[in-house]
């Protein structure tokens, strides 16, 4: 039995959801497609799919079957691309996910100007702040915030992603500014949603971490809907240096300094890291897009990470 084309033959079954269509699409008889899904679950020793009349379903063993193969299915057509580009002109689609805010405000600028430089390349880009794993994600190229990843990537350092404290002027003016981070308890906070929930406000002093938030006037995931209510006077905010730097040059915004610096995680060394998986680099349109966007976006010489 040749394995590979059965597992091929079985995936699509699964995306198509019929047998017909999947013996449609790869231009062979159903009954020979059928019969070479079958001699795959014989090999196995289990039942893949449930076969109706009008439906096919996957199993229980199946759905885990599938999940591992499609990991492989997709290694295979990444390996393929990278023999069949190895040497040529970027070109092709180029897949990247992005945090919302950094993509919005810095990398979908930057892709204009990559546009320009590679007219071949067509970009795929998604804004996103879940968590994601490029090896299980259809992505080339992803930007995330955070601490050194733990998966199977290469990562690179961008820029620095540490969280900072600030307030506008009226909303200082009216409620007083905090001398000691631990008065922070007392003042209004706007607070950033992020996937695992609203970003506290932490400190370490005397040894001891303690969670100084203040009471809650807005939970958001959307940064410029809670800047601009921070510009309004509505509360504290705390966000990164680049996604303040535009309020904080035009005054509409101040940082508040403290003796104790003030974060939102225990993590140390929060920053904004590329990720790509090491093979797809000798890809010419992922290679480019690398080089482009370290070149572009980071301000220092640190290592190459590799997790």
């Amino acid at each position: 039995m040749d394995q590979l084309r059965a597992i091929r033959y079985f995936s699509k079954v699964v995306e198509m959801g019929s047998f017909t269509k999947a013996a449609s699409a790869f231009n062979v008889p159903p009954s020979s497609l059928s019969r070479r899904v079958s001699d795959l679950e014989k090999s196995l020793g289990a039942t893949l799919l449930k076969r109706s009349t009008r439906i096919v379903k996957l199993t229980e063993v199946g759905q885990v079957y599938y999940n591992d193969v499609q990991q492989i299915l997709n290694q295979l057509e990444q390996s393929k691309e990278t023999v069949r580009s190895y040497q040529t002109t970027p070109m092709g689609r180029l897949r990247i996910s992005s945090m919302v805010g950094f993509g919005e405000k810095i990398l979908l600028p930057l892709l204009d100007e990559f546009s320009l430089l590679y007219p071949e390349i067509v970009l795929d880009v998604s804004l996103s702040d879940e968590l994601s794993t490029l090896g299980r994600d259809d992505v080339d190229i992803a930007i995330r915030g955070g601490y050194a990843p733990n998966e199977r990537v290469l990562a690179i350092r961008l820029m620095d992603n540490g969280f900072i404290p600030v307030a506008s002027p009226s909303y200082l003016k009216k409620y007083g500014i905090p001398s000691h981070v631990m008065e922070l308890k007392d003042h209004n906070g706007l607070y950033f949603k992020a996937p695992t929930g609203p970003t506290p406000w932490l400190c370490h002093v005397d040894d001891q971490w303690h969670d100084v938030s203040g009471p809650a006037v807005a939970i958001s995931n959307n940064g410029p809907w809670l800047a601009k209510k921070a510009c309004d006077g509505d509360g504290v905010l705390m966000s990164t240096q680049w996604a303040l730097a535009s309020y904080l040059e035009s005054g509409q915004l101040i940082e508040l300094n403290f003796e104790h610096r003030l974060t939102i995680t225990q993590h140390a060394d929060m920053a904004v890291y590329l990720l790509y998986q090491k093979q797809r680099y000798l890809v010419p349109k992922v290679k480019a897009a690398v080089d482009f966007l370290v070149e572009k976006i980071k301000i220092d010489n640190e290592p190459m990470i590799n997790v």
